[in-house]
């Protein structure tokens, strides 16, 4: 594993899978659906079909209908006369939309899980409004069917664990141990690699 992947393995959560599902979305044509985005304050990019917290500044971004209208050729010299029917959107498109937002929901689930819980059992003043704002994402993007909600709230405590003090020191370790001139065995990069693996990575970024 080389050093740059491994101080990758620090961040808990990044924007890269965000933007992976933005891609999807906005791959192909399908229900019309308009996802809001934004960032809190610990940082964590946020992309959901409910709009935040009234006071949240978000974006917002159009992810298309059920037909695409097609544009005038950038090359070419024709164009599409006004009355050129639309072209409706194939099942399989309608369908990747709808697992990519189904993700998109259970990410913001998990997210809201995980923050509820350090919130409500740290030390830490936490505000009303905050707390009122998770528990309405929760409310809004969890599952309302109880082996796939236990199924949630599993990840958001994985997701916790993998955000916690003990993984961040982990993922620091296996940087030092690949730094070159380090003096680590094969063995103990492995057995280091491996328990990072297994308690830190997230289950949502």
């Amino acid at each position: 594993m080389s050093r740059n992947s491994s101080r990758r393995s620090r961040r808990p959560a990044t924007s890269a899978a965000v933007l992976l599902l933005v891609g999807a979305l906005l791959g192909g044509q399908a229900t019309a659906s308009t996802v809001y985005k934004w960032i809190d304050e610990s940082g964590t990019v946020h992309l959901s079909t409910t709009k935040p917290a009234a006071g949240v500044r978000y974006e917002t971004l159009n992810l298309g209908s059920t037909s695409s209208k097609a544009s005038r050729p950038a090359s070419s010299g024709g164009s599409v006369g006004p009355g050129k029917p639309a072209q409706a959107a194939s099942p399989a498109q309608v369908a990747q939309r709808s697992e990519v937002l189904s993700s998109l929901r259970n990410r913001e689930c998990v997210i809201a899980l995980e923050a509820l819980d350090r919130l409500t059992s740290g030390t830490k003043p936490t505000s009303t409004a905050e707390l009122t704002r998770l528990k309405q994402t929760a409310e809004v993007n969890c599952s309302r069917d109880a082996a796939h909600r236990r199924e949630q709230e599993e990840m958001a405590a994985r997701l916790r664990v993998a955000n916690g003090p003990e993984c961040v020191a982990a993922r620091n370790k296996l940087v030092e141990m690949t730094a070159p001139g380090s003096k680590a065995t094969r063995e103990s990069l492995q057995s280091q690699q491996a328990y990072v693996d297994e308690h830190c990575i997230a289950p949502v970024q």
